[in-house]
């Protein structure tokens, strides 16, 4: 009977992207690509033929959040055909096949063969569908990118996957395992793409991948790639996290000259102590990472820099903490990610513990340490944002209500990437119309939880 259905209507399909703005990126692209076949793009509640999940496996942690959505979704939608897709697809494929209740399981290449998507529903396998290939050979990279599919969403910020997989080999990483090899996509596509993510409305665009400084796109690398994005008619392109050897000279002078360029940087460190950063086979000292932060802080106007920092990293003595707590508190950043060691299967660093050549850190000590570096997080962020206070800035508005007093407020980030919410009163049309929306603000305050609040001019 639910092949005649199907024959009648357009099959439906519902998406959840958990982890990074990669994978959100390639979710819509898929989305998109299933919709110009005749799908219906639907919400989850609306009981959608088929439930699309996207999952992480950047941590074990990340891991466990997939497994509890997978089984979170099959309870409460038990009609819907369930398809896991993503990092923790390629890496454990017969793991989620083993969830009851799911439908398939697709790697990181075969998870854009739309046609499965179809077959899934017409064929309906009595056990789940297994299609994971080796990810390290292939030379193939799928496109990602946001495009607002369904109707009445604003446009605000698009993402723009510009390359996929990674070769540095850092210890701790999965990644290559998941992704594959680097590899980009074409400038003349990247850039075809920018300006249709302009045409549909969008304000900003986001450049994503694994590691985009690794950018080679034809007869030049990330620097050739923005300055052609610079034609395109959008107010922001902003680069997502960087590798810090990428942030160099030719790359701060084309942000700091640029109208469009966003001034932020996202540069991981990772330790602050030159002994794990070798451990953990990165490729910079922590000179030369404090160089090229002074150098970028130096050149433009109020830039902006967050940094990831893994707390406790195994074989991190409490001398290697202190380090990095003293090198950090010297840096000119304006947000600190601080997180902690997870050992991935199959990583150098796995290898290494598994023959005592690493130990891992206390759980106490695990705390402590991480508590430390995120009041010391905070601390610049006040430091950074408050800076702030008192200026007029432009915001992307994202979001806007009323409150129960009947204020109306809105909130967006600034080119620096800082939140505000401000006061809308001034504004006298549907709320809905602000979104999407680059208004200009007065920041006046900073509240307990460094958040920045003000009020819309106009």
């Amino acid at each position: 009977m639910d092949d005649v259905v199907y024959a009648k209507r357009a099959p439906s399909v519902a998406a959840v992207t958990l982890g990074c703005k990669l994978n959100y990126s390639e979710t819509s692209a898929i989305l998109d690509q299933l919709s110009s076949e005749g799908w219906k793009l639907s919400s989850l509640d609306a009981g959608a033929d088929m439930i699309i999940i996207h999952t992480c496996s950047v941590t074990s942690q990340a891991e466990q959040k997939c497994r509890q959505k997978i089984r979170s979704i099959i309870r409460r939608y038990p009609e819907s055909v369930v398809v896991v897709i993503g990092c923790y697809a390629q890496l454990q494929p017969a793991l989620l096949a083993g969830i009851e209740g799911v439908a398939a399981v697709l790697g990181s290449s075969e998870k854009f063969m739309t046609a499965t998507y179809r077959d899934l529903l017409d064929q309906k396998p009595t056990a789940p569908l297994v299609r994971v290939s080796d990810i390290g050979s292939t030379e193939t990279v799928f496109p990602g990118y946001s495009l607002s599919v369904y109707e009445g969403e604003a446009r605000t910020r698009a993402f723009l996957k510009i390359q996929d997989g990674c070769d540095y080999g850092c210890a701790y990483c999965t990644i290559p395992h998941a992704r594959g090899r680097s590899r980009s996509l074409p400038s003349e596509e990247l850039v075809a793409r920018a300006r249709s993510l302009a045409f549909s409305g969008y304000r900003e665009i986001v450049l994503t991948g694994v590691n985009i400084g690794d950018y080679r796109g034809h007869a030049f690398g990330l620097v050739g790639l923005l300055r052609m994005l610079e034609d395109v008619s959008v107010d922001r392109i902003r680069i997502s996290s960087l590798e810090p050897d990428i942030l160099d000279d030719e790359l701060i002078e084309t942000v700091a000259a640029s109208k469009k360029i966003t001034p932020h940087f996202h540069v991981p460190l990772q330790s602050g102590s030159d002994s794990i950063l070798k451990a953990m086979r990165r490729r910079y000292t922590t000179e030369s990472y404090r160089e090229k932060l002074f150098r970028a802080v130096g050149s433009i106007a109020d830039c902006a820099i967050g940094v990831d920092v893994i707390a406790g990293y195994p074989g991190e003595s409490e001398e290697d903490f202190m380090q990095m707590y003293r090198f950090i508190e010297g840096l000119p950043i304006a947000y600190l990610h601080v997180f902690t060691c997870s050992v991935r299967p199959g990583t150098a660093l796995a290898a290494q513990l598994a023959a005592d050549e690493r130990r891992l850190t206390s759980p106490v000590e695990l705390d402590r340490r991480s508590r430390l570096l995120i009041e010391l997080g905070k601390r610049k962020t006040e430091e950074y944002s408050g800076k702030f206070i008192g200026r007029e800035c432009d915001i992307l508005v994202e979001s806007s209500l009323r409150e129960k007093s009947g204020r109306l407020v809105c909130s967006g980030y600034t080119a620096h990437y800082l939140h505000v919410t401000a006061d809308a009163c001034c504004f006298d049309g549907n709320m809905e119309d602000l979104k999407g929306r680059l208004l200009p603000v007065h920041i006046a305050h900073m509240d307990d939880d460094l958040n920045l609040h003000g009020r819309l001019l106009f």
